[in-house]
């Protein structure tokens, strides 16, 4: 069995450190620009970018086996069924209503 290493060249990481930093600008930057209810989905799609970064290269996923990410993937399968559940906990509350009213 042969061992990959999954050493970058400097140039690489410190790439990705200033597409982190420039992101976590732009961040900052569209908190103070309304945009109504877009804010949420701005701040969401710039946090997804940078933690999608941070895994493949921090974590080391690009380049790895391939169980890595088939692994990753099912762990995030897994938490958008738990957010499905909560919606649907939240969305159907209140369908009962309040005893004692």
């Amino acid at each position: 069995m042969s061992v990959s290493s999954h050493v970058q060249p400097l140039k690489t990481y410190f790439g990705i450190f200033g597409a982190l930093m420039i992101l976590t600008a732009l961040t900052v930057g569209a908190a103070f620009i309304n945009l109504g209810p877009a804010n949420n989905f701005v701040a969401l799609a710039i946090a997804v970018l940078k933690s999608t970064l941070v895994i493949l290269y921090f974590m080391h996923v690009k380049g790895n086996t391939k169980l890595v990410p088939v692994i990753i993937l099912s762990g995030v399968f897994f938490l958008f069924i738990l957010f499905l559940l909560l919606a649907a906990d939240y969305g159907t509350r209140g369908w009962l209503g309040v005893p004692g009213r």
